[in-house]
């Protein structure tokens, strides 16, 4: 892992959730591998909002369940070091290596990412599509989705990496 400053490329972003299908990361690794580029990985607390924003420090944020927020928010970013460094390391295995951080952002996730993307000089936002369930279909339809959100108020690009099977092969 690297420090949060990068010196040139500026790094390419990547939106990370807990339990995420493994190929959002892989693809991003991947690519950074590819394009010599570090890697910002960014985790959005959903249970947070932020109060202040400050670019020279991390977000100052409240947290809507502020009595076990701090360990689960330890355990969430122990678990995605974790799953990133190893993405990482494969990568590397048939790229390059890559510098990597991640960063904890609070409140609505297409709006931190964007926020984050300006502040760091992202060339790319990558993220994950949405997963299948009636679960995941409900919290789309009430939250919204962040890819979408972020093709339609962004002017950077942003790659959504689709990780179904491709829809000859979709049996469901």
């Amino acid at each position: 892992m690297s420090p949060e400053r990068f010196s040139d490329p500026p790094p390419l972003l990547v939106g990370v959730l807990p339990q995420q299908h493994p190929e959002v990361l892989k693809a991003a690794a991947s690519l950074a591998a590819k394009l010599a580029a570090p890697l910002l990985c960014a985790y959005v607390d959903e249970a947070s909002y932020l109060v202040e924003w400050d670019p020279t420090r991390s977000a100052h944020r409240l947290s809507l369940h502020p009595d076990k927020d701090d360990d689960d928010i330890r355990s969430v970013t122990t678990e995605l070091r974790g799953v990133i460094a190893k993405a990482v390391a494969d990568a590397a295995a048939s790229g390059g290596p890559v510098d990597w951080t991640l960063r904890t952002l609070a409140g609505d996730p297409g709006r931190a990412l964007a926020r984050l993307a300006a502040e760091s000089n992202s060339p790319m936002i990558i993220v994950g599509t949405s997963e299948r369930g009636l679960t995941h279909r409900i919290s789309e339809l009430l939250n919204g989705s962040v890819g979408l959100w972020l093709t339609h108020h962004q002017s950077r690009p942003v790659l959504v990496v689709p990780y179904r099977r491709p829809a000859h092969q979709d049996d469901a």
